[in-house]
């Protein structure tokens, strides 16, 4: 199958420009699924200009780690505007991971420094904004600027984990991200659970009392 081109990408963001939009966001999460950390969320409004591409923009999870590092340095560079927002592991718990994740894309849509005519998101759901929003499922794969928004999330999140490692040391928070890994579950059974651990998420592998690895100072 030949590989999606930039060009390829921008069907949905060409809709909307003939329709008379000017400035379309993109917006995705990164951390759903993982027993730990926040869930993050990033809306991008770029510039759609032939000149202005961006080649090699893609859903982050068929990336390598340094092509996103790269994409998402030049992403906030050429970016009319941008915003990355998370909600913890305690918010996780408290509402549930779907509605923590439609709250953070809302705050990284209300917070852009320039208002976008469109909001794009990545999934088959909608979030609670006034602005014109159109959902797309595999949006990340499929669409330019919601690529770009999950490049921004993941990159930001896989940082974070990284240096949650040092302060949680034990958990391979820098390998798996906190995903389920069996490195993770066997950690999660010897230490028990950390400070950023989502309770809900791991009720039968830790009696829950956050009895592990308190933070490094």
């Amino acid at each position: 199958m030949k590989e999606k081109t930039t060009t390829d990408k921008l069907f949905y963001e060409r809709e909307m420009l003939q329709l008379g939009a000017q400035y379309i966001a993109g917006v995705d999460e990164v951390g759903r699924g993982p027993f730990a950390g926040p869930v993050v969320a990033a809306a991008v409004i770029l510039p759609l200009e032939d000149r202005e591409l961006i080649e090699g923009i893609d859903d982050s999870k068929a990336l390598k780690e340094k092509d996103r590092e790269r994409l998402a340095a030049l992403i906030k560079e050429r970016a009319i505007a941008y915003q990355i927002c998370e909600e913890d592991n305690h918010t996780i718990d408290r509402i549930n991971i779907l509605q923590a994740t439609k709250l953070c894309m809302k705050r990284a849509v209300e917070q852009l420094s320039v208002q976008p005519d469109v909001v794009f998101l990545d999934g088959n759901f909608k979030i609670d904004i006034t602005l014109p929003q159109q959902s797309i499922v595999k949006g990340d794969a499929l669409s330019y600027c919601i690529g770009a928004a999950s490049i921004l999330a993941k990159v930001y999140r896989d940082a974070l984990m990284t240096e949650m490692d040092k302060v949680y040391p034990g958990y391979g928070f820098a390998k798996h991200k906190g995903y389920g890994t069996k490195m993770h579950r066997d950690a999660i059974k010897e230490l028990g659970l950390c400070e950023i651990h989502r309770r809900t998420f791991i009720k039968n592998l830790s009696d829950g009392q956050g009895n592990g690895r308190q933070p490094t100072t």
